[in-house]
């Protein structure tokens, strides 16, 4: 689904910003670490430092009320002969364990070294399984 391109870009950025609306259509929009793998785009719901007073944070309660989803990774730059963008729109369920939770907490923790210091394990991983791949603007330089 992706090109060689927009696969070289995301894998190029450390963030994105992900979009979820609840079953009303609000929207809520989050910069998130992210791994593409296998046309897969996958989340993890990390350590957070404030305390969620055991509710799900609110995008897992959009996922689970609207799972359609979109995912921005963007690169601005004073120079916009350089700026680029590419957006996946698709579908997110919630992985709470097995085989693909296991395997998307372990590649996420190869991406990002500060995921090797948390415990993930227990955590759930947000899969975005895409349907579109848009793009726009200048995705070579700097990838």
């Amino acid at each position: 689904m992706f090109d060689k391109l927009q696969t070289a870009f995301l894998n190029a950025q450390r963030v994105a910003r992900l979009a979820t609306a609840d079953a009303n259509g609000v929207p809520h929009v989050v910069p998130v670490c992210f791994a593409l793998d296998s046309g897969q785009v996958y989340i993890t719901i990390d350590e957070k430092p404030k305390t969620q007073h055991s509710r799900p944070l609110k995008r897992i309660r959009n996922i689970l009320e609207n799972p359609v989803v979109s995912l921005v990774a963007d690169r601005y730059d004073e120079d916009w002969e350089r700026l680029g963008w590419v957006m996946l729109r698709g579908t997110a369920e919630i992985l709470e364990d097995g085989e693909e939770h296991d395997r998307a907490q372990e590649f996420l923790k190869s991406r990002y070294p500060q995921y090797a210091q948390m415990t993930l394990d227990e955590l759930p991983v947000i899969a975005i399984r895409v349907s579109r791949v848009t793009n726009w603007g200048n995705l070579e330089s700097g990838c």
